[in-house]
């Protein structure tokens, strides 16, 4: 093949069938409407109406009409036959024997569906790839596929494989070079040398600047943070993050940025200068982000596990510690009372109604009653025990962690200053006083006398009042200023985690009406995005298709509600559904599964792994970082070795063998060498690819059906990429990973989250960061990836 990217398998596959449709294949392109009936019927013989149906169908499949009309698998013939009537299906053998007949019928067939050539339409289909590889940077098989997609949609007959392929290649290499060169004019010959000091290795260093400055924070403590926070000033004293890069796509400059912070530097220094440039700089740009979302993240989590949480954790184990105490003094309190209210109310008898006085008269005669169950002494102790434990009583819930919390100043005064001088905060209006309030603080740290008219004092919310105002240490007319650092801070952490307050420079953390295009920016780059997506050049069009898609939807699922006893409403006009009661298994699928288990091998897993590269060479994803060939024996057994010790968290220790190919050093050499995300990509792509060959994998479906959903994992560790939640996780952190699975049962890809956040927050980057396959068009989830924002983005970007 002259283009490199279709293996000789794929080309052959090319505008003809590559075996049976699948079932879903066979019932969305080859099922006859009326429309293609009326068409069919006015041929006379059975097997003109089955070769004219063949012909009809294939170009709404394939995109071609074929040379040879009887080029089609037993199942498709079997398909249409069944739906014309008829009985014979090999009569479709005597279509071929009239060449006439079937040139006639591909010319009423391009007339009547409006098929077109391809050179018609050459020009509108190289802008519409030009765009969708300068928004998007997919592959070449990717972009291939897409522009097989985009003829069939419009009905454009399919050129030569060799021609749409190196149109494909053509348009993608000079959207590439044209990112390259665009990334590079932006910088001066200064900036130049600088991006390219950071591939240097300094004095004494063991690695160079792009590694050291590319490893974010793992601790959660207060010297972590200080550091996160000059990591993140270093990167933005290089400048980059200032340089206009919006005409840039945030997706290529993504993809960019990963190859630069996967990439080892003597790679990067191998490409010309443009494209090694450009590939510095968008790491950096993303680097300088990122380095604020670090240390964001960092304080996120510093603030809600190590201050919050646990100043509640200890407070609660004080309570319980002080509990003792306080029954034995509330009960000699409530013994006493209750003789006070006994001996001084009047006496009612419920029988007669009469009325007796009181039974002591005096105080002294009630002191007597009180002592004789009470002595006055533990009275008072007791009092005093209450006082001593328990909150004023115009104190609120959280006066006590808060009081705690005061007393873990030293954990922020580390980076409290340098938080507000590294981070560019802003905010909505809602947030403005409390970003003021930050900013105030460095100036009021180490002070001996703060005054209240030096704070803003409608932040002192609930106990924090008494705390800032009162403090009982505090000299009158002066404040606790530690206490309004945290009060501060509290309410940062509040508004930081809903955008309330953001931060200018980071990515995660920023503000998110930021990035939304509006004006004469939207405009410069509103042809290029619709047609990146396929949309057309009206919102009303869209959204009046996507109304009535919506509609009917809706219609068909009311229609059926009546007459399922599955679904019932509430008094509140909620839908819930009855949960499903499990099938019994018949015999004979108990039967077929112990037949499976007998003749399933027991093996090892590294054997598995190893079977597993026999069949789909998916070990051949696994490339040396150095760029060049494998010069390493037997690798696969290294690389399955590898896996096994990752996979399962194990180490080195159990896969270490007296063998070459399981030493200690070649283990670790080709785990720093060979495997990394990129390998990892490639070889889950080959391991998809593989997967939808399968013909059982095809009866499944047809790769055009995915669904997202998490897994919970608890981080044994404590980490900055974990968060909390009792739920899941125990006492413990945790993180989930979100993955997105076809109909043909292959992993598409994931992504790691910390903690348990929303699934819809994170499913369009599981989406649009897959490793391989089909892209899919239809998405199952369930709730938690579910809001309707998510669903409006999931239709523009042509998602069902």
């Amino acid at each position: 093949m002259p283009v490199e990217f279709l293996t000789d398998a794929q080309a052959a596959t090319y505008a003809a069938y590559d075996g049976a449709p699948s079932r879903t294949e066979l019932e969305r392109f080859f099922f006859l409407d009326d429309a293609d009936r009326e068409l069919i019927e006015g041929k006379r013989r059975s097997h003109n109406r089955l070769g004219f149906a063949a012909q009809l169908t294939t170009a709404r499949y394939l995109g071609v009409f074929l040379g040879d009309p009887t080029d089609v698998p037993p199942e498709v013939v079997d398909y249409l036959a069944e739906q014309l009537g008829i009985a014979d299906a090999s009569a479709l053998k005597a279509y071929g024997e009239r060449e006439n007949t079937r040139l006639a019928h591909v010319r009423e067939l391009r007339k009547v569906l409006e098929y077109t050539e391809f050179a018609e339409a050459e020009a509108e289909l190289r802008v519409w790839v030009d765009a969708r590889a300068w928004t998007t940077g997919e592959g070449p098989k990717a972009l291939f596929d897409a522009a097989v997609g985009w003829l069939r949609g419009r009905r454009v007959l399919l050129p030569g494989v060799t021609t749409l392929a190196r149109l494909v290649a053509s348009v993608r290499e000079a959207a590439n070079q044209r990112l390259w060169d665009s990334l590079y004019g932006l910088l001066s010959t200064g900036q130049r040398a600088v991006l390219d000091s950071l591939l240097t290795v300094p004095p004494g260093a063991r690695v160079s600047e792009l590694d050291r400055l590319r490893r974010g924070p793992v601790r959660i403590s207060g010297p972590q943070m200080k550091w996160a926070l000059e990591r993140a000033a270093e990167m933005d004293a290089f400048g980059m993050g200032e340089l206009d890069v919006s005409g840039i796509p945030p997706r290529r400059l993504a993809e960019l940025s990963r190859y630069g912070v996967d990439g080892k530097a003597s790679t990067l220094r191998r490409h010309g200068d443009s494209r090694r440039l450009a590939t510095l700089l968008a790491t950096a740009v993303y680097l300088t982000s990122r380095a604020v979302d670090d240390a964001l993240d960092l304080l996120e989590v510093l603030v809600a596990t190590k201050l919050l949480a646990r100043a509640e954790r200890e407070t609660a184990k004080q309570k319980l510690k002080t509990l003792p105490r306080m029954e034995r003094a509330g009960i000699r309190l409530a013994t006493a009372f209750r003789v006070v209210f006994d001996t001084t109310s009047e006496q009612v008898d419920t029988e007669s109604g009469e009325i007796s006085p009181p039974e002591v008269a005096t105080l002294t005669a009630m002191w007597e009653r009180i002592e004789e169950v009470v002595p006055r002494e533990e009275l008072a102790a007791a009092i005093a025990a209450l006082f001593e434990l328990a909150p004023p009583i115009d104190s609120d819930a959280d006066e006590a962690w808060r009081t705690m919390l005061v007393t873990r100043f030293p954990t922020v005064r580390p980076f409290l200053a340098l938080l507000v001088q590294v981070v560019d905060f802003g905010a909505t209006p809602e947030g403005l006083p409390v970003l003021t309030a930050l900013k105030s603080l460095p100036d009021l740290m180490g002070r001996k006398k703060v005054g209240p008219e030096e704070i803003d004092t409608s932040l002192l919310v609930g106990s924090w009042r008494r705390l800032v105002l009162n403090a009982p240490h505090m000299e009158a007319g002066t404040v606790d200023w530690k206490a309004y650092v945290f009060c501060v801070l509290e309410s940062f952490h509040r508004l930081l985690r809903r955008r309330e307050v953001f931060a200018k420079n980071s990515s995660k953390w920023g503000d998110p009406r930021a990035k939304l295009l509006d004006g004469e920016a939207w405009e410069q780059v509103r042809p290029t995005v619709l047609a990146s997506l396929n949309l057309p050049g009206e919102a009303g069009e869209h959204l009046a298709a996507r109304a009535a898609l919506l509609d009917g939807t809706y219609r068909e699922v009311a229609g059926r509600v009546p007459a399922n006893s599955q679904i019932v409403f509430d008094d509140d006009g909620r839908l819930h559904f009855a949960a499903l009661q499990p099938e019994s298994e018949p015999a004979s699928l108990l039967d077929l599964r112990k037949a499976v288990e007998a003749m399933m091998p027991r093996v090892d897993l590294p054997e598995v792994l190893l079977e597993v590269f026999s069949w789909t060479g998916a070990d051949q994803a696994f490339t040396s970082i150095t760029g060049g060939e494998a010069r390493l024996k037997d690798l696969h057994v290294t690389v399955a070795a590898l896996l096994v010790a990752h996979g399962c968290n194990v180490g080195y220790t159990p896969v270490i063998g007296g063998i070459d190919e399981l030493k200690y050093g070649r283990l670790s050499h080709v785990d720093q060498t060979y495997l990394r995300l990129a390998t990892y990509r490639a070889a889950n792509a080959t391991l998809i690819e593989h997967q939808a060959s399968i013909g059982l994998a095809q009866v499944w479906g047809g790769g055009l059906v995915a669904s997202v959903d998490g897994m919970r994992f608890v981080v044994p560790v404590p980490s900055v990429y974990a968060r909390p939640n009792p739920k899941y996780f125990g006492r413990r952190g945790g993180a989930t990973w979100l993955n997105m699975i076809n109909d043909q049962a292959a992993g598409l890809g994931g992504k790691v989250v910390a903690g348990t956040p929303r699934d819809s927050l994170y499913v369009l980057d599981v989406l649009y960061d897959r490793d391989g396959g089909k892209r899919p068009e239809t998405i199952v989830t369930d709730t938690a990836s579910y809001s309707d924002i998510v669903f409006g983005l999931l239709t523009l970007a042509g998602f069902a």
